[in-house]
């Protein structure tokens, strides 16, 4: 199974609120499938299944009839997902004192943005940040707009803002219909 499938599956599996609720009770300690069943008030076969979902995404184990939390699996699953992919940001000599002024006003420490400069007051200050997030993207790869997405999400909530300021300041392409992007060989 790839890491994609196993993210996808993860957030599957925790996209039910019956299942949340049986990690909420797993969370407290370990359980038998009887007193998960009681403590939610569920069907058995319901519990079950939910419990053997979870099982197979790794978010908990069972041995010998007691259910709990597989830390040690979530945890793996979350540094493998996000591991190396958010830039941090680094002062390095080729960036000047002024942007690191500017960025160090909109970047939280770990390299998310926690302010995106207005666009009509502050366009150059924008135009700094956007190129901070444009250096996530590699020239000449195609991306869906998911894939976009997903890597401006790893900086700001507001991707489509973002990404629309990208497109609108001519830092990244798109096809007409929004199908692919792509940003240009330097």
């Amino acid at each position: 199974m790839t890491d994609t499938s196993k993210v996808l599956d993860f957030v599957k599996a925790l996209s039910s609120a019956d299942r949340l609720k049986i990690v909420g009770v797993l969370a407290q300690e370990p359980a038998t499938l009887t007193q998960i069943t009681e403590a939610l008030s569920l069907p058995t076969r319901d519990v079950f299944n939910h419990l053997e979902f979870l099982k197979f995404v790794e978010v908990l184990r069972e041995k010998d009839g007691l259910y709990e939390l597989n830390t040690d699996g979530l945890e793996k699953l979350a540094r493998r997902q996000f591991e190396g992919k958010r830039p941090a940001l680094t002062v390095g000599q080729e960036m000047a004192a002024d942007r690191l002024k500017v960025l160090a006003k909109f970047l939280r420490p770990d390299g998310t943005i926690h302010l995106v400069p207005n666009s009509r007051l502050h366009p150059d200050w924008l135009r700094i940040v956007l190129e901070y997030v444009l250096a996530a993207f590699e020239p000449g790869v195609t991306y869906t707009e998911k894939e976009v997405n997903t890597i401006i999400r790893r900086f700001h909530e507001d991707t489509a803002g973002l990404r629309r300021d990208l497109v609108d300041a001519g830092m990244l392409r798109r096809e007409r219909d929004g199908s692919k992007y792509w940003r240009e060989e330097n």
